[in-house]
């Protein structure tokens, strides 16, 4: 009986060993269908592509796909901006493939402080906020180089303000004592108000000095202009020239 019960174990043992061999023959023979092997592509170029196209392309060659988005000003609306796995990256079929689109509504961010910054800073930051330089315009002024203003659809925007990614910033610029020259105007006999509007109307600044030091004048307002520094004509009758902001020192009385 012993002997009947060895020759059943043993028999067992020999149907348990072959089931093994014919599975591990058969897991290594379907391996290579299970894995795809050999089945390679190469990842196409789709950035730049509109996104429908891009996943259409995607698609045909059996690739999944994910789609994340961002904003880029200087892209159009629903352009693939990155792809990961990069092009030209060689995958199995069925690889995700992750897209980042460029969004149609553009984010809302708080405006930067650009006042007193160089121009150059200035652009830097309306470039890091996702923000685009719009017209500059330049006023005379002692801080040359740096932003005076800051302007969002021809109107001041203060730090803060909530304004559109993408949207054009215009600056106004401090221009020194300025570049451009004008003829200096001739104020004499003028009122000081008058003078002043003169001398404003022409981008000058002027300071005020009385031509008799002991006299006191209550209203300097409506005080005249007795003479000018620089005056409007040179030794020879010729018109002088001055550039935007220079100090014409008045003499009243």
């Amino acid at each position: 009986m012993k002997a009947n019960i060895r020759k059943s174990f043993l028999f067992n043992l020999g149907i348990i060993l072959v089931l093994c061999l014919l599975l591990y023959i058969a897991f290594f023979a379907t391996l290579k269908c299970i894995t795809r092997h050999g089945q390679q592509v190469m990842i196409p170029d789709v950035r730049g592509k509109e996104i429908n196209t891009a996943v259409t392309m995607l698609k045909q060659m059996r690739f999944e796909i994910s789609i994340d988005s961002t904003f880029e000003p200087d892209q159009k609306p629903l352009t693939v901006l990155k792809q990961v796995p990069d092009t030209g990256s060689v995958v199995k079929e069925g690889r995700t493939i992750f897209l980042t689109v460029n969004c149609i509504h553009p984010p809302q961010i708080a405006m930067p402080q650009l006042v007193n910054l160089s121009f150059r800073s200035a652009v830097m930051m309306l470039r890091n906020n996702k923000l685009k330089l719009g017209d500059t315009a330049f006023k005379p002024d002692l801080a040359a180089g740096l932003v005076l203003e800051q302007k969002y659809n021809g109107q001041q925007v203060k730090p803060g303000d909530v304004v559109p990614q993408g949207s054009k910033i215009s600056l106004v610029i401090g221009d020194g004592m300025g570049k451009n020259t004008f003829n200096v105007p001739d104020v004499v006999n003028l009122t000081v108000d008058d003078a002043e509007l003169t001398i404003n109307s022409n981008n000058l600044q002027y300071s005020i000095s009385l031509a008799d030091p002991s006299a006191t004048i209550s209203d300097t307002s409506s005080a005249t202009v007795v003479s000018q520094v620089p005056s409007p004509l040179n030794d020879i009758g010729e018109h002088n020239t001055v550039k935007a902001g220079t100090i014409i020192n008045l003499m009243i009385k």
